[in-house]
């Protein structure tokens, strides 16, 4: 069997418990088979010193990383893939720093990256590159001699094709993306702008199906959406540090209706409209007042960028309001956390949660949802609120689908979520655990490496690559 390399900016150990879904999915994805996994290993070095490659095994996965310098670190993570990339791709140029000219240290860390992970590969190995932060990283590893078979996973949304060509660089990220055999998309919607944009953009021919010809090279794309290990999950739920978050919080939330939200603090993620909402239940619907409360968990991310300083500013200014309006001595409307809560303590506070509030304004996926629902009890389980600009909205469709930036109708759906009847919680939570369990991680990737490994060898080479 071939080995698999997982390439992704950062690396986690999979033997350790980890709160980000793309290091859980990834990590399981290695488990069964083991493997390489390379990254950034998350340290800054000294200018001169970050070419050191450090390799150390854990299990059946050796993992394998480097060191970036602190203007490399800042440039290409903090610059380009959090600067531009991010925002762009989730809908927001008015966020983006799209003339600072970081694209320089992107591209340099992408070929650091190539450099140190070519002298690690196989003849054989299949290739999984992982996120925005590594979308040169193909091209790179072929002008290096590298002929293996390379895939592509974008784990946050496809931008449209007006949206995507702001970015200076689109032509070129395309480019990039062209040499990959196979890219893959977490929604239909993803794919369909892709494809839209190389065929209108770029001139890409199509080939049938979901392959195009374009720089040279024929290039397949699809759509996996990525999914959880459900019954791993669902065994946490029953673990001991689940079991006492969920008896410490039933104790002090006795006779109160839970309404929660976990995430990053990220402007994509619809925060500030949530909170707004929230109010509108409590105003349009004054039952609730004193016995249903808003948890709310924001973990810290990117604070060096100054709009995440802005977005907690009005996140604290539009929770303090709302509790100041409308809490009494022994009630406070909203929870709000702005630190990390331990992987294996998140069952408990899902399990106890009458409704789980996933909303952003736009979201690759979101497997938050899918955690909701793994750790539901059956017999009574709560409601998924989820936006229909995640991607999870195409899967989950039993859900009650929100528009988030309509606060009055996400207003209302809360109050529809409160007052489900429990045959009818029962039934969509049926549904959404078959789908979530039909459609797990180990679906997600067998269902890619094996498209993959389907894919036809091209050996024309790739158009020389622009400037960048």
């Amino acid at each position: 069997m071939a080995r698999l390399v997982i390439v992704s900016n950062r690396v986690a150990d999979p033997r350790k418990p980890s709160a980000g879904g793309l290091a859980v999915a990834l990590g399981d994805a290695l488990k069964p088979r083991g493997g390489l996994w390379f990254g950034w290993s998350g340290h800054i070095a000294e200018p001169g010193q970050a070419d050191q490659l450090h390799v150390q095994q854990a299990g059946p996965v050796t993992l394998a990383t480097v060191d970036l310098t602190q203007d490399d670190h800042d440039g290409y993570y903090l610059g380009y893939s959090n600067g531009v990339l991010w925002p762009v791709f989730h809908y927001r140029l008015d966020l983006a720093d799209l003339d600072a000219g970081y694209v320089g240290s992107y591209r340099r860390v992408n070929q650091l990256f190539a450099r140190q992970l070519q002298t690690l590969l196989r003849p054989d190995d299949i290739i999984w590159v992982h996120d925005y932060h590594l979308i040169p990283l193909a091209l790179e590893l072929r002008a290096l001699g590298c002929a293996q078979r390379i895939g592509f996973f974008l784990h946050i949304p496809m931008p449209p094709p007006l949206l995507l060509a702001a970015i200076p660089q689109a032509e070129w990220l395309v480019r990039c993306l062209c040499a990959y055999h196979l890219v893959g998309f977490q929604s239909q919607a993803d794919l369909l702008h892709f494809g839209r944009y190389i065929v209108a953009e770029v001139g890409a021919q199509p080939l049938g199906g979901q392959r195009w010809r374009a720089f040279g090279r024929r290039v397949e794309a699809g759509c996996f959406p990525i999914g959880i290990d459900v019954d791993e999950f669902a065994g946490l739920t029953h673990a001991p540090e689940a079991c006492e978050m969920y008896e410490r919080m039933r104790h002090t939330y006795a006779g109160h209706r839970i309404l929660l939200g976990v995430e990053r603090l990220d402007y994509s993620k619809g925060l500030p409209q949530r909170v707004k909402a929230f109010a509108k239940l409590l105003r349009n619907h004054p039952e609730h007042i004193g016995s249903t409360t808003l948890i709310q968990i924001a973990s810290p991310s990117r604070e060096a960028l100054g709009s995440y300083t802005d977005l907690r500013q009005q996140l604290e200014s539009l929770t303090g309001a709302l509790n100041g309006d409308y809490g009494e001595l022994d009630w406070v409307p909203v929870r709000y956390m702005h630190r990390n809560v331990a992987r294996r303590r998140l069952p408990g506070l899902y399990r106890l949660a009458r409704v789980a509030l996933v909303t952003p304004l736009r979201d690759g996926m979101n497997l938050v949802a899918k955690e909701f629902i793994a750790a539901q009890d059956p017999a009574d389980p709560g409601v998924l609120v989820l936006s229909r600009f995640a991607g999870a909205a195409e899967q989950l469709k039993e859900a009650l689908l929100v528009n988030p930036y309509d606060t009055d109708g996400t207003s209302e759906t809360m109050q529809q979520a409160l007052q489900m009847p429990l045959h009818e919680r029962q039934r969509r939570h049926q549904l959404l655990l078959e789908h979530i369990r039909a459609h797990d991680v180990h679906w997600w990737r067998r269902t890619y490496l094996d498209a993959l490994m389907a894919t036809q060898e091209d050996d024309r080479a790739l158009a020389p690559s622009p400037k960048g």
